[in-house]
């Protein structure tokens, strides 16, 4: 059990950590564009796993294996994260998140169908009530927004969860280390000609400050801890557990709103709150009792 305490810790974290990402992107997204954002976290994240990796000695990976890598980091970090971000640009943001938080059901959907997971009345019961909660804290689709983001926003939910259950399979069997790291960089090679052409045609003032810091902040903790974190609890546990704590993003974005952008909370996230956690404390009970996770 000591293997799951470990994952459900990583987890709540890396989660956590997602959460804020919004907080801060929204003092960056309106002077950086999508994709030069998307290459700076990246290769920040890269060279800073690279390091580690060194002094750690690099595992070596399969030539057969090396698509699960190419998978990940185009698939995965370059196009699923892409499209959302996108996605939350043309749609409004209450429902590019709500859509968002659908991770949990396609990841276990998924999971199910290639992975053989056992698909349990306790992971149900767990993803009901955390999407619940999730869409209570959100109010909801407010707005319409454009077709185009709604489409983009299911894209990179359907990429990022196959992407998740893909990354299972080799989890299990390379350090997680090795293999965030490789797909770094392939998300950085990936981003970089769409963010050459943004650099060459934005007015994009990158050296002030507030902009450097939020940057070193996207791209050390929010991208390479979390992917990092993220990738070891689905070498520990199953793509399905691993899901569950999605929910938590929108409940620390919430609340890390009201803390620092004064944004308002009334009692609709107390009750999304209290279905949240109640989701994430059903999964891990669940968890330890079904050794097989």
């Amino acid at each position: 059990m000591k293997k799951h305490s470990t994952a459900y810790i990583y987890l709540t974290i890396t989660t956590s950590a997602w959460g804020s990402l919004y907080v801060v992107s929204k003092f960056i997204l309106d002077q950086v564009p999508i994709f030069t954002l998307l290459f700076l976290r990246y290769l920040l994240a890269g060279i800073v796993l690279l390091v580690v990796l060194i002094k750690r000695k690099p595992q070596k990976i399969a030539r057969q294996d090396y698509k699960y890598i190419f998978i990940i980091g185009v698939f995965g970090y370059f196009l699923s994260v892409g499209a959302q971000l996108i996605g939350t640009k043309l749609a409004n943001a209450s429902l590019a998140s709500l859509i968002n938080a659908m991770n949990p059901i396609s990841i276990i959907i998924f999971a199910r169908l290639i992975l053989k997971e056992k698909l349990t009345l306790n992971k149900v019961v767990a993803v009901i009530a955390a999407v619940t909660g999730t869409y209570i804290i959100i109010g909801g689709a407010s707005g319409g927004g454009k077709m185009l983001g709604i489409i983009l926003s299911i894209i990179s939910v359907l990429i990022w969860s196959l992407t998740t259950v893909v990354a299972r399979r080799i989890n299990q069997k390379y350090d997680s280390l090795t293999i965030t790291t490789y797909s770094f960089f392939i998300a950085t090679v990936c981003s970089f000609p769409t963010a050459l052409y943004e650099f060459a045609t934005v007015d994009i003032k990158i050296f002030e400050p507030h902009l450097i810091y939020s940057i070193l902040y996207i791209g050390i903790i929010c991208t390479a801890l979390t992917n990092l974190l993220w990738n070891k609890s689905l070498s520990m546990i199953d793509a399905g557990n691993c899901s569950l704590f999605y929910p938590i993003q929108p409940l620390v974005a919430t609340l890390l709103g009201w803390l620092l952008l004064g944004e308002s909370v009334d009692i609709s996230f107390v009750a999304g709150a209290v279905l949240i956690i109640g989701g994430v404390l059903s999964s891990i009970i669940g968890g330890q009792k079904d050794p097989s996770t």
